[in-house]
């Protein structure tokens, strides 16, 4: 954290140990929080004792959450500027689209805005990614399966989730120039794939609906 706010840019193994860090810290308790809540709805008719019990978890959690996807975002605003590759934009420009997604799993009133902040550093990503990295890049191929991840998740957009998936998969496979692709990502955007036309068809085709909080989710990175 402190490499972070020299006002330098990092280089690619300081910026992939920034990511893993901040990434086990949050996803730590974004399961935790997950998992609190499908409790908290099932036990919903237990009495106000362990109601309270459950919601008070459920706070606490989430406050911790809040409080970690905002002190990385704070250390984005630094680094992002300090960018000079196209690698390095669209890395730090999905980090920021992923802890703001973050933000936004969670109801409260800077829902929406968190939903937008998210979107559009997704999407700024991407429009980098397009024009500059190849399709089999990995970084590329991480923004595109989080980007649809966001869009059914978050965004309520299953159809936009499904026709980024499917075409990120697509354009990486046909390899042009034989470069190597990351199996394990394409592996991902293909089951994600697979679950959203299934629960699309499952709920009659319905465009624009979240899933149901269950206490599942499909695979990002």
């Amino acid at each position: 954290k402190r490499v972070a706010m020299m006002g330098t840019e990092l280089s690619t193994e300081e910026r992939n140990l920034l990511s893993v860090a901040y990434k086990n810290s949050v996803g730590t308790r974004r399961r935790a929080w997950r998992e609190v809540s499908v409790m908290e709805h099932k036990e919903a008719d237990k009495g106000d004792e362990v109601k309270e019990l459950i919601k008070g978890y459920r706070l606490r959690v989430e406050e911790e959450l809040h409080g970690k996807c905002l002190d990385i975002l704070g250390l984005l605003e630094n680094l992002i500027p300090l960018a000079t590759g196209a690698e390095a934009k669209v890395f730090w420009l999905k980090l920021k689209g992923d802890y703001y997604r973050y933000l936004s799993e969670a109801p409260g009133d800077k829902r929406s805005a968190y939903v937008q902040d998210a979107h559009d550093a997704y999407e700024e990503a991407s429009k980098i990614a397009t024009a500059e990295l190849p399709a089999t890049n990995e970084i590329r191929l991480g923004l595109a399966l989080n980007f649809s991840v966001f869009y059914y998740e978050v965004f309520g957009a299953p159809d936009k989730a499904c026709k980024l998936a499917e075409e990120t998969y697509k354009e990486a496979t046909k390899v042009p120039d034989g470069g190597e692709v990351d199996n394990t990502i394409l592996v991902l955007l293909r089951d994600n794939l697979t679950l959203w036309t299934h629960d699309m068809h499952a709920q009659g085709g319905a465009v624009g609906k979240p899933p149901d909080l269950d206490g599942t989710e499909v695979q990002d990175l």
